[in-house]
């Protein structure tokens, strides 16, 4: 073999070993790849000086809309109110429906890889406008003072007067009753006593 085939035959070797070596540390290709999250309007931590009417998130790969879920919560957890997600390629956005009022705000989505492996995270961001309202803090409610009601009074017991008409007629007639009883009485004792006068002066033989 002469020195310059030889030569020629190391150059390929190495060129080979070259490119199998670049092949093995070159990462998988990302159709094979769990979907990640690249970039979101709000950023993440961002503190934003005018209150975002969208947000919008941008992935590696392609979105599903059936299986894209965007959601936004205040500072207490609660849900803010907003559109269905709008998948356009890589893209998904909701709109908010009413407008932010400063405070920190959560975003959280979920969405489906291309290999099939559901990917979910949330991020925050603050809205400090200067110009806006800062969210309230609910301040406990003071209970009604209950007003006086006036006390009813309670009547006195008056003395029941009986209206009976029995009652009336046996107290009406008492005393003419016991009058009749005593004349009578006077009477029989009249005529007994005259009998007895009577039979004292006849002579005795009649």
């Amino acid at each position: 073999m002469s020195t310059r085939l030889r030569h020629r035959v190391t150059a390929v070797l190495a060129a080979s070993l070259l490119a199998a070596t670049a092949l093995l540390a070159t990462p998988a290709s990302p159709a094979y790849a769990h979907n990640v999250l690249t970039k979101a309007t709000p950023a993440q931590d961002a503190e934003v000086k005018k209150a975002p009417t969208k947000v919008t998130l941008q992935f590696l790969q392609r979105l599903n809309p059936d299986y894209t879920t965007i959601t936004l919560s205040d500072a207490d957890k609660e849900k803010v109110a907003t559109g269905e997600p709008e998948v356009d390629g890589t893209k998904g956005t909701v709109t908010i429906d009413e407008p932010l009022v400063n405070g920190v705000y959560t975003v959280a989505y979920r969405i489906v890889s291309a290999d099939g492996h559901p990917v979910q995270g949330s991020y925050t961001f603050t809205v400090a406008d200067p110009t806006a309202t800062a969210e309230p803090t609910p301040s406990p409610t003071p209970s009604p003072t209950p007003s006086a009601e006036p006390t009813e009074t309670t009547p006195s017991a008056e003395p029941t007067v009986s209206t009976s008409p029995a009652a009336s007629g046996a107290d009406d007639d008492s005393t003419p009753v016991g009058l009749l009883v005593g004349a009578g009485v006077l009477v029989i004792l009249a005529v007994g006593a005259a009998v007895f006068l009577l039979r004292r002066r006849r002579p005795a033989g009649q």
